[in-house]
């Protein structure tokens, strides 16, 4: 069995639909899949350059707890990206980017955890796509910028162990674990991010 890393990241559950605004900002401007249009809970409708189990029907998540996209996602080029993509056929874009997918996006829109905050847990299709997940400044620095401008609380890379990598928390990149000296568990973190006292 392979190695399944993901980054997960946490917003408002209002902001969902933010999120999904700014990921596509971060698609292929090439990319040749028809759009696909999404029923938020709410009733809003958005269209993403992506598919969702490799098929592009609309989707009606009005009443549904998760959504499921399968995601291609611009990087910029560092070493691990590079030795990553090695011979393929991924000439960097004029702003120093290439696209890697599929990564695999979940969406929770009320975890039971934390019901006030959405997740979005962005899976490595492979294991070398895993091992590229922890070593890539360049990846890190994507996936926190996306909480980021997204109105996130918390950032995650999950790298199947017991510990969590925080990237993001609060408004601020950090470099920190859970458990760890600040957080003893998750519920320790969860309860540092705003609006959970109400």
């Amino acid at each position: 069995m392979g190695l399944d890393y993901s980054y997960k990241i946490f917003v408002p559950a209002h902001n969902v639909a933010r999120a999904l605004i700014e990921l596509t900002k971060l698609a292929p401007p090439a990319r040749r899949v028809t759009p696909l249009t999404v029923t938020m809970p709410g009733g809003a409708r958005i269209d993403v350059p992506f598919t969702s189990n490799f098929k592009s029907e609309p989707l009606d998540c009005s009443t549904s707890d998760r959504l499921e996209l399968d995601t291609s996602i611009m990087f910029g080029v560092d070493d691990a990206v590079r030795q990553f993509c090695g011979d393929r056929d991924s000439e960097p874009d004029e702003s120093g980017r290439v696209a890697i997918g599929y990564v695999y996006l979940t969406v929770r829109f009320a975890p039971v955890p934390h019901p006030r905050f959405a997740s979005l847990e962005f899976t490595a299709a492979t294991s070398g796509m895993s091992r590229l997940f922890e070593r890539s400044a360049s990846i890190r620095a994507v996936f926190t910028g996306l909480t980021a401008a997204s109105g996130g609380v918390c950032c995650l890379l999950d790298t199947e162990c017991d510990t969590f990598q925080i990237c993001w928390l609060n408004g601020e990149s950090i470099q920190d674990a859970v458990p760890g000296p600040r957080f003893a568990n998750y519920i320790d973190l969860v309860a540092v991010w705003p609006g959970q006292d109400r």
